[in-house]
Formats: structure tokens, C-alpha cells, sequence
């Protein structure tokens, strides 16, 4: 990772406190953990800058989670512009598709198999096993 990044990163938000851990993640509301650098360390850390810089908090809903995921992407790639770090689509994808394939996994309908719906209140139903 960049070590000049970092410095701008902590110079330009002093209210965000950066820390090293196990895996590059964003703990609300202005923890930023940067995990081991691999080669995309960069991008990675602008991800999480990106949840801190959107307000993210929480989330009610799994559809909600990838929504704050895809939205923090988005911002990474405009703090790329600004800090001078490659963007990678590839990379991008690749972390959404994590979350993609989860969220699928949890939509499934552990009875049947269909596809099931998440209400607003998180809660997920089977149209064909139940009746709403």
C-alpha cells in the first residue's frame, strides 16, 4: 500500500482513525481497518474510505447491504481521481460478487429451493411455502 495515501488520507479526514487488522473493513462510525496489503490495498482502502464518507451506519435489509456495498464503490472510483490510485474495475466486481453470491444463497429458499423476497423489515418469504 501506498504509504503517502495513508498520510493524505489521515491528513484530509482527522476525524477517520485508521487502524491494521485482519481484513481491509469499515467499522462505524470512523473506524477504517486496513488489512494485510496485497495489490490492491489501495483501491481496497479507498472502498472503506468510501462507507465512511457516505454516512454508512447500518443496514435493514441484505438487498440494502449490497446497495451500501455498490455505493461505496462508486465513491472509491471518485477518490481515485482525486488521490491518484489506478481504478480496476476487475477488482470491484470481484469484491461485489462476494456479496452477490451470499445474497443469493440467502434468498433461496432452504424448503423448496425457489427464490424468496426480503420485506422491508428484513425478513425473507417463499411464495410457493408460504401465504402472505
Amino acid at each position: 500500500m501506498d504509504t503517502d495515501l495513508l498520510r493524505r488520507l489521515r491528513t484530509e479526514y482527522p476525524e477517520l482513525r485508521f487502524k491494521e487488522g485482519r481484513k481491509f473493513a469499515f467499522r462505524p462510525p470512523r473506524t477504517i481497518v486496513i488489512g494485510p496489503c496485497e495489490g490492491a490495498g489501495d483501491l481496497l482502502l479507498l472502498h472503506e474510505v468510501g462507507h465512511a464518507l457516505l454516512g454508512h451506519r447500518s443496514f435493514k435489509t441484505d438487498v440494502g447491504r449490497l446497495k451500501m456495498e455498490v455505493a461505496a464503490w462508486e465513491k472509491a472510483r471518485e477518490l481515485t481521481m482525486i488521490y491518484g490510485v489506478e481504478w480496476d474495475e476487475d477488482v470491484a466486481q470481484e469484491e461485489l460478487e462476494t456479496y452477490r453470491g451470499w445474497l443469493h444463497q440467502k434468498s433461496r429458499c432452504p424448503v423448496c429451493g425457489l427464490t424468496r423476497f426480503e420485506t422491508p423489515d428484513g425478513r425473507y418469504h417463499c411464495p410457493r411455502c408460504e401465504e402472505l
